[in-house]
């Protein structure tokens, strides 16, 4: 076990012919995508941040993201969780976009020894100059898996210190809930996509939204909603108030080096895709 811990990251790390970084571990390629996450603005929305996600690889083939990292053995899942994260790091500046912030993913039970978190989030920290990225750009994802919660907190307090914003991720499901928004303080509340879509069928969706939505942005957070496939899902978001966007019918996450569109999104033509939604802001 300790074995594993020593090992570097940046020996499983590799360049491709174009200058993008990619990790190997086992049999599996593993590459950086990006998915822009959209703020609403009058008619339009504008991207204003990407999260980082991979996507491995085997054989030349992609797969899916939740099988790899499930059959990632747990004496790797610190390894690997590291890997990609330095990934997300290093292949930002291809986006060849200024002003966007990056979102990325922090699974508190991947590491629960108190001295090897808060080192690494020091060495994450120190790097960053080097990789020309701000700590104010950044936005860590706290994961909805149950967590020592006096260690989550130092966790959270270190990352503030350093000027990293916070997020709680998939909220609504997991232990990503109103005692862990509490314990976190959260910048940004981030709602889980899938808890959403269902909430978006009832008829009375917009009404009920609205003061959950209310309540976030009264304990100081912004509001993202994940998961935006559907005109049903972006009209309900945006009557309710919402900060932040993020979902396939926005856009979908794009390999880093992929060339990234600036430009905005329009309100209506997005909610008269495919229905028959009365424009908002009318």
């Amino acid at each position: 076990m300790s074995g594993e811990r020593r090992r570097n990251v940046g020996d499983a790390i590799f360049v491709d012919e174009v200058g993008i970084e990619y990790g190997v571990h086992g049999e599996y390629r593993l590459r950086s995508a990006y998915q822009p996450i959209f703020a609403p603005h009058g008619r339009s929305l504008h991207a204003v941040a990407v999260e980082g996600l991979i996507e491995p690889r085997r054989a030349g083939q992609a797969g899916a993201a939740r099988a790899f990292f499930e059959g990632v053995a747990e004496t790797d899942r610190l390894f690997v969780e590291t890997m990609c994260r330095m990934l997300h790091l290093r292949n930002f500046g291809n986006i060849g976009v200024d002003g966007l912030d990056l979102f990325f993913n922090y699974n508190p039970l991947v590491n629960d020894h108190a001295g090897r978190a808060l080192a690494e989030i020091r060495l994450m920290s120190r790097h960053l100059s080097e990789l020309g990225l701000a700590p104010g750009m950044l936005v860590c994802e706290i994961t909805e898996q149950a967590a020592d919660e006096v260690l989550l907190a130092r966790l959270v307090r270190e990352m503030r210190r350093d000027g990293i914003r916070i997020a709680i991720d998939d909220f609504g499901t997991g232990h990503s809930t109103e005692e862990r928004v509490s314990l976190v303080q959260p910048d940004i509340v981030k709602i889980d996509g899938g808890w959403f879509a269902e909430f978006c069928r009832h008829a009375a969706a917009e009404r009920f939204f609205r003061p959950l939505v209310s309540s976030l942005h009264d304990r100081g957070a912004k509001v993202l909603v994940e998961g935006i496939e559907q005109p049903t899902h972006l009209r309900v978001a945006l009557e309710a108030g919402v900060d932040l966007l993020q979902g396939f019918l926005l856009a979908r996450p794009a390999l880093a080096g992929t060339i990234f569109s600036e430009e905005p999104l329009a309100v209506d033509a997005l909610l008269g895709r495919g229905n028959k939604v009365v424009p908002l802001f009318g």
